[in-house]
């Protein structure tokens, strides 16, 4: 990363994606993401570029030194609808402070922090004392900005009794019920806030995280962290869809990013939703699961391909060949039963077509379980959407009561966040509640 940079305008000017018409295969390209999306939601995962005139943070803008540049300001938060990236560090913190302007200040130290994150210039002066540590970490100095975004949340937690905020919960604002087939973790569950921070580059996505809780030291805590990826190496030159750890392709089926009024009903929360404070905000569900991989290896191809309902070298549904056809659950085989199964996770994550979320998840691995030699590896879904009971949690309800894909995964980890609206120039993270 570089400490000088031209001006955000100059920036936004020589972006060669701004004011590029899209379409739906350019931009499910684009999102190049690789966990299991289909989790929740057909087959789909991953933010997409949005086109909205008064969202400047999901636009991509290049620097002079051939970086790419997210801006960090706008009236939403970039890592939502920007196009997801390679990598990715989500950490969750706990608030070690009682006293609410302490918070505050944290919130406004890790705006002026982000801001620099984001648009790759490191933490503070370049002239440091020597005779104390240095304003950054430093690891990420000379490299990119890696198409940085950094996106904050707040969790159920930040709203009890410790600092006056209870009457401002959103009432949807709440840690998710239990789900049939959980086995959850604590060290994978809940935080008072959270940090989302994605990139091209793992190092910069660890450098931004590793500095915001160096900054929150006497005020905020990790609780817990998850590194992420996507993709590693170069892009399929092709363009095609990713694939998931479990082979098959993702990223089919998330809604339209560039169509406005879908973000406006499926993903942003309005002033009519609930608390002011959370106009062009939106909910985050967040769930660490764990594949049982040895299991799927060990599975024909029939019974996976059943498993999800789609085929798993084109990715079309059962009975197609386009990956993109739309997935008929009334089609019947000669002997006149569905050609998709009712209780595969594609049928039953789509339900009746007209329940939606925006999917943004990661694989991870995380080497080999000491207790059962085998390997902890899966995805960390993440969602966005405007109704956290209506959208997530009537379709995981859906799903663990009878998906097929049950058989081959666990879930670890749950939380669930209020992600702020966008920050404003010369505004703080979180000041539409703490203002």
């Amino acid at each position: 990363m570089s400490k000088q940079n031209k001006p955000m305008d100059e920036h936004i000017q020589n972006g060669s994606l701004l004011g590029k018409k899209l379409n739906r295969r350019d931009m499910l390209r684009l999102t190049g993401a690789s966990g299991l999306g289909l989790l929740l939601g057909g087959s789909a995962i991953g933010g997409i570029m949005g086109t909205r005139e008064n969202t400047p943070s999901s636009a991509v803008a290049l620097d002079n030194t051939g970086g790419d540049i997210i801006p960090f300001h706008g009236s939403h938060q970039a890592g939502i609808l920007t196009p997801a990236q390679n990598f990715l560090v989500f950490a969750a913190f706990d608030l070690t402070t009682v006293k609410l302007p302490e918070v505050r200040k944290l919130l406004e130290s890790w705006t002026t922090a982000a801001a620099s994150l984001t648009s790759g210039k490191l933490i503070g002066d370049a002239n440091d004392n020597l005779n104390l540590p240095p304003s950054d970490t430093g690891e990420a100095d000379g490299l990119q900005p890696s198409r940085c975004t950094l996106t904050f949340g707040a969790g159920p937690s930040l709203f009890d009794a410790r600092y006056g905020l209870a009457a401002l919960r959103p009432a949807q604002l709440a840690d998710l019920p239990p789900f049939a087939g959980d086995s959850l973790d604590p060290k994978w569950c809940r935080g008072d806030l959270c940090v989302q921070a994605c990139a091209d580059d793992l190092q910069v996505a660890f450098h931004a995280i590793r500095n915001l809780a160096r900054i929150a030291r006497g005020i905020a805590v990790l609780r817990w962290t998850q590194e992420g990826f996507q993709r590693t190496g170069a892009a399929d030159p092709k363009g095609s869809t990713p694939r998931n750890l479990l082979g098959f392709k993702d990223g089919t089926g998330n809604p339209e990013v560039s169509d406005n009024a879908e973000m406006d009903r499926v993903v942003w929360n309005s002033s009519s939703d609930g608390p002011a404070w959370m106009a062009g905000g939106t909910y985050m569900a967040v769930r660490r699961v764990r594949l049982r991989i040895e299991v799927w290896d060990r599975s024909s191809l029939s019974d996976q391909e059943a498993t999800f309902g789609r085929h798993r070298k084109t990715g079309a549904p059962i009975g197609a060949t386009d990956e993109f056809a739309e997935l008929d659950l009334k089609v019947q085989d000669k002997s006149g039963k569905p050609l998709v199964p009712p209780d595969s996770h594609s049928a039953l994550a789509h339900g009746d077509g007209t329940v939606k979320m925006l999917r943004r998840s990661y694989s991870y691995s995380s080497g080999l379980d000491p207790v059962t030699g085998q390997l902890d590896a899966g995805l960390l879904f993440i969602s966005f959407q405007r109704d956290l009971l209506k959208q997530f949690i009537a379709t995981q309800q859906r799903l663990a009561a009878s998906d097929r894909l049950n058989e081959y995964m666990v879930h670890t980890g749950s939380a669930v966040f209020a992600c702020f609206p966008g920050i404003r120039e010369g505004g703080y993270i979180g000041q539409s509640l703490l203002g």
